[in-house]
């Protein structure tokens, strides 16, 4: 589900070369993504990540839902503010961090119950609060809520959270505010096993 446009401009063979235009700016594809984590890239201000050429950054709704919460984010208006930003954003849906937290989470069919890191406070992240959370983040592109499993696994674990992921995916799609230049991405999963990618 998608509010972004793409423009292809060159192929060869499997590669291919385009613009991804997003609410805040075009994304030359390939690119490359600098993390900004919890808001900023480590040990670079905002405009020596500009200096580098970079089009878009990441960003990571597990550790802003937590420190200094998406609500805050918003109030001062939006991630792209908070981080003096202007350029597009991605944030992931915070899954990956919650699902490295083996023994502070529980994995339910409604979501993810979880103990922060930082303070042992219990969060429910669900589908629709990751979108909630990266709505109130304003990130151009949004990333749906999964179960990212270890390695290795065996194939019935692949399959179980690859079937809950697909379930999660659907909420998120449902929950996700349709708006020109912003996206919804999905995640495959599946493991390293080719059939269920």
């Amino acid at each position: 589900m998608s509010g972004l446009t793409f423009d292809l401009i060159k192929t060869d063979g499997r590669a291919r070369l385009g613009t991804l235009m997003t609410a805040h700016g075009p994304i030359d594809t390939p690119a490359f993504m600098p993390v900004g984590t919890a808001a900023t890239v480590k040990a670079m201000t905002p405009e020596a990540v500009r200096d580098t050429g970079a089009q878009i950054i990441l960003g990571n709704t597990y550790h802003l839902m937590l420190r200094p919460t998406a609500e805050r984010i918003e109030r001062f208006g939006g991630l792209h503010k908070f981080m003096n930003w202007p350029g597009p954003i991605l944030t992931d849906s915070g899954g990956y961090q919650v699902m490295s937290l083996a023994g502070l989470r529980k994995i339910e069919e409604e979501g993810v119950t979880f103990r922060s890191h930082i303070d042992g406070s219990y969060h429910k992240l669900t589908p629709e609060r990751a979108i909630q959370i990266q709505h109130l983040l304003d990130a151009d592109i949004t990333m749906v809520l999964d179960e990212c499993i270890p390695f290795p696994a065996e194939e019935d674990e692949a399959v179980r959270a690859m079937e809950l992921s697909m379930r999660w995916a659907e909420r998120s799609k449902l929950a996700f505010q349709q708006r020109p230049g912003y996206g919804l991405f999905g995640i495959v999963q599946g493991g390293i096993y080719g059939d269920l990618r």
